[in-house]
């Protein structure tokens, strides 16, 4: 019975997606006599939490009641939390149980809330489809205890493993159900990543077109601000959602040219060969407040992000075509033996239509820290 309740709480969860950053997603279900009498979801940070939503949607008097929640309810009232603490709320309706997935890694909570649940004389009971919750949390998971942002690489390439021909035509590898499940994947992430070549060559609008009241940030590594001045994500309604990031080394006239449409341009440092360092963009990107990025290219950018170990999660979608010569996916990783080869944790394999999407994690415990025993 634990298992079936969380699960329509993890369900409820899943709801709003990505509106939630950087707080979690969070369903709570109420169970009392064996049924249902109250359930709900966190719709997006700065409104109501999941339980207290589901206390205030219950059909019966709440009083021995148990709760099931997939995240260690809040205890803090730090001045920038919007919400008072859901444990205080607990403990005034007089539920008997509560029944979570995992807890809370945020060192504001951390067990605490589990601690003031049990002194009030409640009966926690935790770890019910912890593997499950800490999948849907990744995101929050991997940001509130490292503040850098969850990294996704997502690659759309041929059989051959190529992302375009040897003269950039890209359009389209995938089939248009790829591209639909693209769009809802942006819809999870605060960001979009690009490098300067992909805007070049295909001046993509980066948003997510599912007809949402909110977009992602589009990002974009420029060295030297070598921007087409009248790109898409330059001049379209979303453009103040634009963020490029250069070196030392940007064009000072097109600097100011940005600056007056309103595009934010961040200088950090490069990395050696002329590109801009990961590690400095990540860092900024976190203080940012931005705590997850969906890296769509190209082929240099994919390439760096492996070889220094930054990315989190890839998607690979492989579709059933063969160019021969083109641009690949990956580039030089200096890997000279098998045994060296990077190898992908906790893989999936799904159909999307025409296409193969491979799935997997670059390492489970750099992703979630103290939750990866849940795993």
């Amino acid at each position: 019975m634990h298992d079936k309740r969380m699960q329509e709480a993890l369900q409820l969860a899943a709801i709003p997606g990505g509106l939630t950053a950087p707080n979690p997603m969070v369903g709570a279900v109420l169970v009392k006599n064996g049924k249902v009498i109250g359930a709900g979801y966190h719709p997006k940070c700065g409104e109501k939490h999941a339980e207290v939503i589901a206390i205030e949607n219950a059909s019966v008097p709440i009083e021995g009641a148990t709760l099931y929640c997939n995240l260690e309810p809040c205890c803090h009232n730090t001045p920038a939390k919007k919400t008072p603490p859901c444990t205080k709320r607990i403990i005034q309706e007089k539920i008997k149980r509560v029944v979570i997935s995992t807890i809370d890694p945020n060192p504001l909570v951390n067990g605490k809330g589990v601690e003031i649940l049990q002194n009030a004389g409640i009966e926690v009971v935790t770890g019910v489809l912890a593997r499950e919750a800490a999948f849907l949390n990744e995101i929050y998971f991997k940001f509130i205890q490292t503040q850098i942002p969850f990294v996704h690489l997502k690659i759309a390439q041929t059989l051959d493993g190529r992302i375009a021909t040897q003269q950039f035509d890209s359009r389209w590898i995938t089939d248009e159900t790829a591209r639909e499940h693209v769009h809802r994947m942006r819809h999870k992430y605060s960001a979009v990543l690009v490098g300067l070549n992909t805007v070049i060559t295909d001046n993509p609008k980066l948003t997510a077109r599912l007809g949402l009241e909110t977009q992602p940030y589009r990002i974009v590594l420029d060295e030297k601000l070598e921007i087409p001045i009248d790109s898409n994500i330059l001049k379209d309604e979303f453009a103040n959602r634009t963020i490029l990031f250069t070196t030392p080394n940007y064009d000072n006239g097109i600097k100011e040219q940005l600056t007056q449409k309103g595009i934010r341009v961040n200088v950090v440092n490069g990395n050696g060969t002329g590109m801009v360092n990961l590690r400095d963009t990540l860092q900024m990107l976190g203080e940012m407040g931005i705590t997850s990025i969906l890296v769509e290219g190209g082929s240099k950018i994919f390439t760096h992000f492996i070889k220094e170990s930054l990315f989190d999660k890839i998607s690979v979608f492989i579709a059933p075509i063969i160019i021969g010569k083109g641009i690949e996916a990956i580039g030089d990783l200096k890997i000279e033996k098998i045994s060296n080869a990077l190898r992908l944790q906790q893989m999936e394999f799904k159909k999307i239509n025409h296409q193969l999407l491979v799935e997997g994690y670059r390492d489970l415990s750099a992703t979630f820290g103290n939750l990866s025993g849940a795993i």
